[in-house]
């Protein structure tokens, strides 16, 4: 902040002068902030494209028989959207009992780092598109997978089945700049990160025992019955798939077509080792949970701090609530919910994006002969994947983790996703990401205890956290609620929330002479190297 810091402004001696430099730093904030271009926030064109709205999330609103959305309730919700008026988002048509998930949370305002309207995410895939397509293929294998463990990818006649046909299918990458790839069972439903390739498929920041304080915390997590013991998919069946389109579901009184059971847990809590068990956790979480908790790991381990903050290698002092525990404990917190009002805003104002369940129905009705407006590839079509999840269920649609199917509000881009970008960042601007893990470890068969981890990947803090990332946001995929595009731009919108709110905040310490003078810099989740200072 050019000319404008906590240092620049001392010496502050009377309360009256203390207030005018708060003033001043104020608004030289606000002053850079209103600088950042205004970005155009163009959308994939589908909400135009298709007089049935296909294409766009309708979810809660009221449906006809085949799925379609009722026009006159989508224009409800669009009248609100538009107009921002209270009155109006009142006045949305619902199908159900089930409301919309915080639309307004789109217009808040935040009072430091760049506003939600100001940053931007690229279109999602059309509906259409091979893009898209190829992104609901890996659901679907994901959906067949859910009970395979993680460690038993390279033998599976599964996984290898979903190798083969996501490595045919030339629209489908893992990476972020659309590169095909080969798929192994060693990339297999992994994220975009070089540290999301090392060692085992989910972090030790899921693993690792913790200290809260004086308690401690063993990861063995509330998980549900695979299929073979008992377990569930849902939404295979055409009435209770319409159901929960129309806001008719378990989190609803209405629940009533299709007489869904709650999900059935698994008495014995045990270490995440498959889909479903990751599915759960990201079902149930608190959204910075894994962050904080992966924070915790790395104060009680003694983890090397970023050789940039302003204590590390002081003989005088040490940092608390600036460049301390407690800071970087409470910023964790702090830039979730900023990035969740980010995210928000493009959910509901911008790209209103199908969920995958949608998406499902209108594989299901192509296959079943019914008449649509959308023509979808043959990839989706003649998909090995949908092919098994009909033999097994005898529908096309896509099997879902939750009794209630996703969320009540758009998929793109993925809040949990958001919140992860945001969250690891401010971790990684703390803590040397070269830093090795120690003693890594890995669960046994039954998830009831770990074990050493033997393979000879080197696993680093930098890397972990970025891993941490994908398994929260592609554990939601797991779950079948969102598409690989919706975690892999959720990642980079939180990184930017997350940096802005660190670089407004910079120039309020005493400390940040010293910060200049050393750098503060940290890897991004593409490889660049940010600098705050």
């Amino acid at each position: 902040m050019a000319g404008f810091s906590a240092q620049s402004l001392h010496p502050a001696t009377t309360p009256s002068q203390r207030a005018d430099s708060s003033e001043q730093l104020r608004t030289a904030a606000a002053q850079i902030e209103r600088s950042v271009p205004i970005p155009a926030h163009p959308t994939n064109g589908d909400e135009a494209r298709y007089e049935t709205k296909v294409g766009n999330y309708s979810k809660g609103l009221p449906h006809n028989n085949r799925g379609e959305v009722d026009l006159t309730a989508y224009q409800s919700l669009l009248t609100a959207l538009t107009s921002g008026q209270v009155t109006n988002f009142e006045n949305i048509t619902l199908g159900g009992a089930v409301p919309l998930v915080d639309p307004q949370a789109g217009l808040a305002f935040d009072l430091e780092g760049t506003d939600s309207h100001q940053l931007a995410v690229p279109p999602p895939p059309t509906v259409a598109s091979d893009a898209k397509a190829a992104e609901a293929v890996e659901l679907y294998w994901m959906a067949l997978m859910r009970d395979v463990h993680f460690s038993h990818y390279s033998s599976d006649p599964l996984a290898q089945a979903a190798c083969r046909e996501l490595s045919s299918i030339p629209a489908f990458s893992r990476r972020l700049d659309g590169t095909p790839e080969p798929v192994t069972p060693d990339t297999l439903f992994r994220g975009f990160t070089a540290g999301d390739l090392q060692g085992p498929y989910i972090s030790q920041f899921l693993y690792q025992t913790l200290e809260f304080g004086a308690a401690e915390l063993i990861q063995r997590f509330q998980t549900l019955l695979p299929i073979n013991r008992g377990g569930t998919n849902w939404l295979t069946d055409f009435p209770s798939w319409l159901d929960v389109q129309n806001g008719v579901g378990p989190l609803a009184a209405a629940w009533t077509t299709s007489g869904a059971a709650p999900n059935r847990i698994d008495p014995v809590r045990r270490y995440i080792r498959c889909g479903r068990d990751i599915s759960q956790y990201v079902h149930v979480d608190v959204l910075f949970e894994a962050y904080f908790n992966a924070c915790l790991y790395l104060v009680h381990v003694g983890a090397q701090y970023n050789p940039g903050l302003p204590y590390v290698g002081s003989k005088t002092q040490t940092g608390f609530g600036t460049f301390g525990t407690p800071h970087l404990k409470s910023l964790i917190a702090e830039v979730a919910t900023r990035a969740l009002k980010a995210v928000w805003f493009q959910k509901w104002f911008v790209h209103r994006h199908l969920r995958p369940e949608a998406y499902g129905g209108l594989v299901h009705n192509a296959l079943s002969g019914v008449q649509q407006e959308v023509t979808l590839p043959s990839s989706i079509l003649n998909s090995e994947a949908v092919q098994l999840c009909y033999s097994t269920n005898g529908s096309y649609l896509l099997p879902h983790a939750f009794p209630e199917g996703c969320p009540q509000h758009p998929s793109y881009a993925q809040g949990h996703g958001t919140v992860a970008g945001a969250c690891i960042t401010i971790i990684k601007a703390f803590f040397d990401p070269s830093w090795q893990i120690p003693n890594p470890m890995v669960p046994a068969e039954d998830g009831l205890h770990l074990v050493p981890y033997r393979g000879s990947d080197t696993l680093t803090v930098g890397g972990e956290l970025e891993k941490l990332a994908a398994n929260i946001a592609i554990g939601r995929n797991h779950a079948a609620v969102h598409y690989r595009s919706d975690y892999a731009q959720a990642i980079l919108l939180g990184e930017q929330v997350a940096v802005s709110i660190l670089r407004d905040q910079l120039a309020t310490y005493n400390e940040l002479p010293t910060i200049q003078s050393k750098g503060w810099s940290f890897t991004g989740f593409t490889g660049n190297t940010i600098t705050l200072a």
